[in-house]
């Protein structure tokens, strides 16, 4: 088998980082957008500099490192805002990540590129399938607010940030619903992947 790029996304608290850890237990490789985006806003980077610009130089704590939860509230509190946001960072986390891309082997391996917002970033030009996790808006802010520990109003304004179900539904190869216990959840996973690794 050709080596397979799968592109996961969805909707804030839908459970997508539940479905990250479930494709890691069944041997697949995992790129997280989280992680890569936390290495190229290091201390003294030249991304954080662009953010500290626009944002505030605020944004960056005494010890050099990026205040995420400050950033994120004002990249948050408009689409411009976010806008902007994504411009600044999506083209560096894409390079970053095409790097790891070439690390891996050419063949018989599922790699996983775990990123929030994989199509605006373009990350889905990379990706041979998308799989998309989406929940109701009533199960995302309750998981949004206690993974996050951040008011009501805070949860809304990252919900309202993103596309709506019919905008992933619309792009993804494969859905899985994120609400469902996590047995079904795990089930719906290991259905997608037998049938990516049967060459569907």
């Amino acid at each position: 088998m050709k080596t397979k790029y799968i592109g996961l996304t969805g909707q804030t608290g839908a459970g997508k980082s539940t479905v990250s850890e479930f494709a890691k237990e069944m041997s697949c490789h995992i790129i997280n957008a989280d992680s890569v985006a936390r290495e190229v806003m290091q201390k003294d980077s030249e991304c954080l500099k662009r953010l500290a610009k626009f944002f505030g130089s605020d944004i960056i704590k005494e010890d050099g490192n990026c205040n995420r939860k400050l950033l994120a509230q004002r990249a948050f509190s408009s689409r411009e805002n976010t806008d902007m946001l994504n411009r600044i960072t999506h083209p560096i986390i894409l390079a970053k990540t095409k790097e790891y891309l070439a690390m891996y082997p050419k063949e018989n391996e599922i790699i996983f590129f775990d990123a929030p917002q994989l199509f605006e970033s373009g990350g889905d030009s990379l990706c041979d399938t998308i799989i998309a996790v989406i929940a109701p808006v009533e199960v995302r802010l309750k998981r949004i607010i206690s993974r996050d520990n951040i008011t009501e109003q805070e949860a809304l304004l990252r919900i309202h940030a993103q596309y709506d179900e019919n905008y992933f539904r619309t792009r993804a190869n494969y859905i899985i619903d994120g609400s469902k216990t996590l047995e079904e959840v795990k089930q719906q996973l290991m259905t997608i992947i037998h049938r990516i690794r049967q060459g569907d």
